[in-house]
């Protein structure tokens, strides 16, 4: 059945129909789609465009409709437009001539609108869920090591030493933003469409407000053109989970070098890695690989609603029903993303001793000294030099940080004193960092402890 048609004389061509139709991705809508028009019954009778009886019936139908809805071979053999019109069609047939009324006062676009919100509402909810159990199971990790100490790099160059809960608790800000990201885009979806008519407002005199409150809206529109062109709250989802995406692959890019026989610190469990069809000595980091890679494939999901939306005018234009298709991708690929991440993390074990020689070896300990320096009263531009050549020397010598006594320390300059050789030892120097948001073995612990209490707002 169609929703429309009495202006036409003919029907659309067999190709516009399958090039048109959307119930093949649409129809995950279904639960979301009958919801809301159940609480559009209910504005009905309301308004006196249906009795008691009439609503009692429809909403019945509905309901035997979503439950059949569940079953694997619903959609089987299903010819219709969309999944709206499936839904009437379904309607029909359970309750007869009254469902002709189920439409009254009502525009497919403000009904894709509410569909649309309903399901991120729901979307938005669980993807936070996901987020947290990484974040636990990030936590976890940092934990496990607490004490273990590793280079940290800037331009891929051993930079400073910090603690590895504190390289772990970096990715828990991001998680922690990325959380925040999807409550804003629950927040701006939570934005009751019905009563927008196709453009115009709707020209029955709806409670907008009940209609709200019935389907758990904070509030509801307040421009019926703007419904009909909007699409921001999708754009808002996509960047959330472009953006979550983005961090995931960070983290899956480092976890990969981490694991490689170059720098060997961490192992990932055999569950989640692969071997090679031919070199019978691989142990590949496909599940951190897929990561990396499905992050390219949410970002295009991203640019292409861009894309979309960027010349339209308004209000509504066919091109916006290719809104889902790309806000379904991103939302499978982010979820399958975050689940295989909190998985990985929960099967990694830390070769502890691997980075921290790698700290030792290098000069990690150079901007402690430096600092050192200018804490005795040397002023920093002089302090750089003067390591800057402690480290020219050493290269030239072959010398590693520890191999300096504080004899020679003193001899090389004088500034140094016989004190400030405990600082060519990393753990030392971590020690000076203890302000908040730093690696100092007091300010990371306090920050674990935090970030702990921070998981219960995660899943608010």
């Amino acid at each position: 059945m169609k929703l429309w048609g009495g202006r036409f004389e003919t029907g659309p061509s067999e190709v516009f129909e399958r090039f048109s139709g959307s119930l093949h991705f649409d129809k995950r809508l279904i639960e979301v789609d009958i919801r809301g028009s159940e609480a559009f019954a209910r504005a009905l009778e309301r308004v006196g465009i249906l009795t008691p009886g009439e609503r009692s019936l429809i909403i019945e139908a509905f309901e035997q409709i979503l439950a059949e809805s569940r079953g694997a071979t619903f959609f089987d053999g299903a010819s219709d437009e969309d999944v709206h019109t499936l839904v009437i069609r379904k309607l029909k047939e359970r309750a007869g001539p009254v469902a002709d009324k189920i439409h009254t006062g009502r525009s497919r676009n403000e009904q894709v609108s509410l569909d649309m919100r309903l399901w991120l509402r729901e979307e938005c909810d669980r993807v936070r869920v996901l987020i947290g159990e990484l974040a636990e199971s990030l936590l976890n990790l940092a934990e496990r090591y607490r004490d273990a100490v590793i280079p940290g790099y800037t331009h891929l160059r051993r930079a400073q030493a910090v603690l590895w809960p504190h390289y772990l608790l970096a990715y828990f800000e991001m998680l922690a933003r990325d959380s925040e990201r999807f409550a804003e885009a629950r927040k701006r979806a939570n934005v009751m469409p019905l009563g927008s008519g196709a453009l115009a407002g709707s020209g029955f005199p709806f409670d907008r407000e009940a209609i709200a409150r019935d389907l758990g809206f904070v509030a509801v529109s307040r421009n019926s053109m703007d419904v009909s062109a909007d699409r921001d709250f999708v754009l808002d989802f996509l960047y959330a989970a472009a953006a979550a995406m983005l961090h995931l692959s960070r983290l899956a890019e480092d976890w990969i070098l981490y694991s490689s026989e170059e720098f060997g610190w961490m192992e990932l469990g055999d569950a989640v890695t692969s071997g090679s069809s031919l070199m019978p000595q691989k142990k590949n980091p496909d599940s951190l690989e897929l990561i990396r890679g499905k992050c390219g494939r949410v970002v295009g999901c991203l640019n292409a609603l861009l894309v979309t939306m960027k010349g339209l005018p308004l209000t509504y234009n066919r091109d916006m029903q290719e809104d889902k298709e790309p806000l379904f991708d991103a939302a499978d690929q982010l979820s399958a993303s975050l689940e295989m991440a909190r998985v990985v993390a929960d099967s990694v074990k830390l070769n502890a001793a691997l980075p921290k020689q790698a700290a030792a070896e290098s000069w990690v300990v150079a901007t402690d000294l430096a600092e050192a320096l200018s804490r005795s009263g040397v002023p920093f531009h002089q302090a750089h030099q003067i390591v800057g050549r402690l480290v020219l020397e050493s290269l030239k010598r072959g010398k590693k940080p520890a191999e300096w006594t504080a004899e020679e320390l003193a001899e090389f300059a004088p500034e140094f004193g016989t004190t400030m050789v405990r600082l060519l030892d990393p753990v030392e120097g971590m020690k000076s960092r203890e302000i908040p948001g730093g690696t100092g073995p007091a300010a990371v612990a306090k920050a674990l402890v935090e970030a702990r209490a921070r998981l219960v707002q995660m899943r608010v």
